[in-house]
């Protein structure tokens, strides 16, 4: 039995990441209209994908208004804007100073947009390294050094348009950064001492970790639960394997073997120090029937099987 409809409203917040409504939708209305109807949950990770800041201001403007339209008409709240499935790029990691510099202004740009619409977060992973930087010691260090001087004016930026915070996600291979709970605590040692403008942090999900690592728990989705659980405000979850094989839904057929069980995920937050946190599901489908098909209800499934333990954000 999950815990009572007071302690949900006043202890974790459930979200969803739009990546599996990429391409499946793309007008605000239908995509804003299908999460709270169809899907039935009132807080979104919102992708890139939706609205670019690399399109032109007017297109930018009018798309942005309508986000924030439809999001007022159906009581659906954008907590956090990130990149998304086809933004894992090198970034702030890239060799060439240039690529480096266009990025920062195209994440200024996303911290705009999350401004306009009454979002506090805006992240991406912290960097990704090529094999020939992250191989290399001098490089590696240059290249971080030179991501967090990138960072650094992104903070500025997003503290002028009023951000809460910055995030950045932990992965699963060294070169992408956070691989082991020992780097990932590390490097956010780090980033809390860097004294960025608005905090830059860690936006852990349970199922990342490097599956090559000899400590086991780098691969075990409660060890990285509570090892972040005060550090981490968004947490990413999905149904996890033993092989870490995909972004799982939580439905009966992958729960069946799963290794998340919602009750001893929320104890490991909590005894990390952890409660408030969004619980931000992060899932995929095949563009394969019938899953493409299927996807509105296998997340509406994966909702209705967190609603006892999280609070879904729906009004009334």
């Amino acid at each position: 039995m999950g815990p009572g409809k007071a302690e949900r409203a006043t202890s974790f917040r459930l979200s969803l990441n739009v990546n599996p409504l990429v391409n499946r939708f793309a007008e605000p209305d239908a995509l804003i209209g299908a999460i709270a109807e169809e899907i039935g949950i009132g807080a979104i990770q919102l992708t890139h994908e939706f609205i670019n800041p690399a399109w032109p201001a007017p297109t930018l403007r009018r798309l942005t208004d309508q986000m924030a339209q439809s999001c007022a008409a159906f009581g659906v709240k954008i907590t956090s804007l990130m990149t998304g499935p086809y933004g894992r790029l090198n970034h702030f990691g890239h060799p060439d100073a240039e690529v480096r510099q266009y990025y920062v202004g195209w994440f200024k740009g996303l911290v705009d947009i999350a401004a306009d619409l009454g979002c506090p977060a805006v992240g991406t992973q912290f960097a990704i390294l090529t094999y020939r930087d992250y191989d290399d010691p001098a490089r590696r260090e240059s290249r971080m050094n030179d991501a967090l001087e990138c960072w650094r004016a992104v903070a500025e930026h997003a503290e002028k348009r009023g951000l809460a915070f910055l995030f950045w996600e932990p992965m699963s291979v060294g070169r992408e950064l956070g691989h082991t709970i020992k780097d990932a605590l590390g490097l956010q040692d780090e980033l809390d001492a860097a004294g960025l403008a608005v905090p830059l942090k860690a936006m852990i999900d349970i199922d990342h970790g490097d599956v090559s690592s000899p400590n086991p728990a780098d691969t075990d989705p409660y060890a990285w639960a509570k090892a972040f659980a005060a550090r981490s405000p968004i947490i990413h979850i999905k149904q996890s394997s033993a092989n870490k094989g995909g972004h799982w839904p939580f439905t009966a057929d992958h729960n069946r073997d799963g290794r998340i069980a919602p009750e001893r995920l929320l104890e490991a937050i909590r005894s990390g120090g952890g409660g408030g946190n969004e619980l931000c599901m992060e899932l995929a489908f095949r563009e394969r029937e019938p899953a493409d098909r299927n996807v509105i209800a296998m997340i509406r499934e994966s909702v209705a099987f967190w609603a006892p333990y999280a609070d879904i954000g729906m009004r009334g």
